[in-house]
């Protein structure tokens, strides 16, 4: 792998170091039964921004052509939206 395409082997540590740290808050939200609505709201926060690392960064689309980036974010946020959305159902009933 290139450095110029990957970016250096110290950001690619340093944002492994901060998915293995947002992966072990919400597992430890879990097993607190930490709840609300502003639980939710930071899951949905550290999920999004966990899925985008990953993609641009470990799929190695940041410097992609727009439309890569495009739909492979899009899918992410339209797959964030349906979660939204069900959950808001669920919890209107």
């Amino acid at each position: 792998m290139s450095t110029e395409v990957h970016g250096t082997p110290r950001r690619a540590t340093v944002l492994w170091l901060l998915l293995i740290a947002a992966t072990l808050l919400t597992w430890g939200m879990g097993a607190t039964d930490v709840a609300g609505r502003l639980t939710i709201l930071l899951l949905a926060v550290l999920s999004f921004w966990k899925g985008s690392v990953v993609i641009l960064d470990f799929m190695a689309l940041r410097h992609a052509p727009l439309l890569w980036r495009a739909l492979t974010l899009g899918w992410m946020i339209l797959v964030w939206a349906l979660i939204a959305i069900a959950y808001w159902k669920g919890i209107a009933r």
